[in-house]
């Protein structure tokens, strides 16, 4: 039997049909034993569109994230669990070791620890930390890569002392005015982990994805070093000088990225060449790594990566002057007015003097304060000696709004600290 006609037979109908009974039966159905349903109504077709906007569908296939670097080739868990237990019997049997350690003169190699751990885990933590600071995101879109290649980059300030590049560090532009000295092992096979046989090539790209001003979409080059001969990076071909980062003041921290290429052979970059009279040309310094790597994907596969945090120093207002010769910019966050309800007539529970400075022009309410100092202070003497035991006096005969007004002004707190 129809709805139609069940309606009709129980007399809720009365000979109303098709899209009118369709319209009842929702509007019946939206209430259950008293209870309004939430949402839609049951039966309800919606299109396409809206269940992508309502429930948020998205295809696995298209958001999922792409690997571009090289693979690993691990050796087996037998053989590394071998190595490891060897590795215990030689300490163990080392009497040294154990006369050391039971005298307390027994020292760690920390370079040695930090060697281990570039070789183990390190590079996985660094492609952790990269994606915490969004830099695949920004650099190559959905894809990602883990480093094989461990990457050292010193910034040299003295003869003596160097400022490294470590997991997202926090370096000052004045550490960082002169180009770094990068080290890796040219020579490393990135899978197999060990040494290649033949020449390999590498490229060494240096940009930062917050620094420019145009556009926010866009990079800035400030180093491009390319066909780097078995990781000597001295003899690489220079296609763009050491730029040093130039964070603005009141822009926070911005990221300064090295990623290291290796490439099959020896390539053109010719077309990426930078003129030296464009070296302080910002605009030529235009950069997108995305853009880069998809033209040069067949011959160029990223290895290795670094990076640091920097910020504003004085340093940098020479250097916009003298270099970049460019107004130095300056941001400030524009904070907005604070709300201030309309003036009641009678306000309750308020003190009534700081409910009437709130409506009134700041400037006169600076002069009132600043003249009632001055007037408490000999031009010779200085002000006027506080009181020893300022509690001890009383206050009597004045409004309680006034008594702690008073007592503010012998205790020196409150908004007179402010003149």
């Amino acid at each position: 039997m129809s709805f139609c006609n069940l309606l009709m037979k129980t007399g809720v109908n009365g000979g109303l049909c098709g899209t009118q009974t369709t319209a009842l039966l929702l509007l019946n159905l939206s209430t259950r034993q008293g209870h309004t349903l939430r949402g839609k109504p049951p039966g309800v077709a919606r299109t396409l569109e809206q269940r992508l906007r309502d429930e948020n569908v998205s295809d696995p296939e298209v958001v999922a994230r792409v690997n571009i670097g090289f693979p690993q080739l691990k050796p087996s868990r037998s053989a590394q669990l071998k190595t490891r237990l060897e590795h215990l019997k030689a300490q163990r049997a080392s009497k040294e070791l154990e006369q050391l350690a039971r005298s307390n003169k027994l020292l760690i190699d920390l370079d040695k620890v930090q060697e281990t751990y570039v070789q183990t885990t390190g590079q996985h933590d660094l492609r952790l930390l990269a994606d915490h600071y969004g830099i695949f995101e920004h650099l190559f879109g959905s894809a990602y890569f883990v480093p094989r290649v461990p990457l050292s980059i010193r910034y040299e300030l003295n003869a003596d002392t160097f400022s490294p590049v470590y997991n997202g560090n926090v370096l000052k532009p004045a550490e960082v005015a002169k180009a770094p000295l990068v080290i890796f092992d040219g020579k490393l096979d990135p899978i197999t982990s060990k040494s290649a046989q033949g020449d390999s090539y590498w490229t060494l790209l240096a940009t930062n994805p917050d620094a420019h001003y145009t556009n926010p979409g866009a990079e800035c080059l400030h180093w491009f070093i390319a066909n780097i001969p078995n990781g000597k990076v001295g003899e690489g071909e220079i296609l763009a000088d050491y730029l040093p980062p130039f964070p603005p003041r009141g822009v926070g921290y911005q990221r300064m990225v090295f990623v290291l290429y290796k490439q099959q052979s020896r390539l053109d970059f010719s077309a990426h060449k930078l003129a030296a009279t464009d070296y302080n040309n910002l605009e030529k310094r235009t950069f997108s790594t995305l853009d880069f790597y998809r033209q040069h994907q067949d011959e160029l596969t990223p290895a290795g990566l670094a990076f640091y945090q920097t910020n504003w120093d004085e340093s940098l207002t020479q250097f916009y002057h003298n270099v970049l010769q460019l107004k130095e910019p300056v941001y400030e966050y524009d904070y907005p007015k604070p709300y201030l309800a309309d003036q009641k007539f009678f306000p309750l529970r308020q003190p009534f003097n700081l409910y009437m400075d709130k409506h009134r022009d700041s400037k006169q309410l600076n002069k009132e304060y600043l003249q009632r100092k001055l007037s408490q202070t000999h031009p010779f003497e200085g002000p006027e000696q506080p009181l020893r035991f300022p509690n001890a006096h009383p206050i009597r005969d004045v409004p309680s709004w006034l008594k702690t007004e008073i007592r503010k002004r012998r205790l020196g707190t409150g908004r007179v600290q402010d003149y």
